[in-house]
């Protein structure tokens, strides 16, 4: 599968985007599902002393998911396609590479 073919999945489980504050809640999905995925890295180094052989990676895959989805559905509200997305991402951080500022701060070094 790959991305635009994702997003259209994706597409038909998502919320008609004339929904009130669409946008608002796809923003708020996809940090709250980021920060889940924070959460779970939070209790392993909490419960088990950072140790990843103890991380279950099936909860991952499943918060990775839903941050996917958000990523996908967001960008279709933005008219965006997720291939063009994750390509331009991509070339970014190839051309970091090539310039050797993949380090540091800042989105446009």
């Amino acid at each position: 599968m790959d991305c635009d073919d994702y997003q259209r999945a994706a597409m038909r489980t998502a919320r008609d985007r004339d929904a009130p504050h669409e946008f608002v809640h796809l923003v708020l999905g996809l940090v709250g599902e980021a920060g889940e995925v924070a959460e779970k890295v939070k209790k392993l180094v909490r419960d088990k002393d950072g140790d990843l052989a103890q991380l279950d990676r099936d909860d991952m895959a499943a918060e990775l998911g839903d941050v996917l989805w958000y990523a996908a559905v967001l960008a279709d509200f933005l008219g965006l396609s997720l291939d063009d997305v994750a390509q331009r991402n991509i070339d970014k951080l190839a051309d970091r590479q090539r310039r050797a500022v993949l380090g540091g701060s800042g989105d446009h070094r």
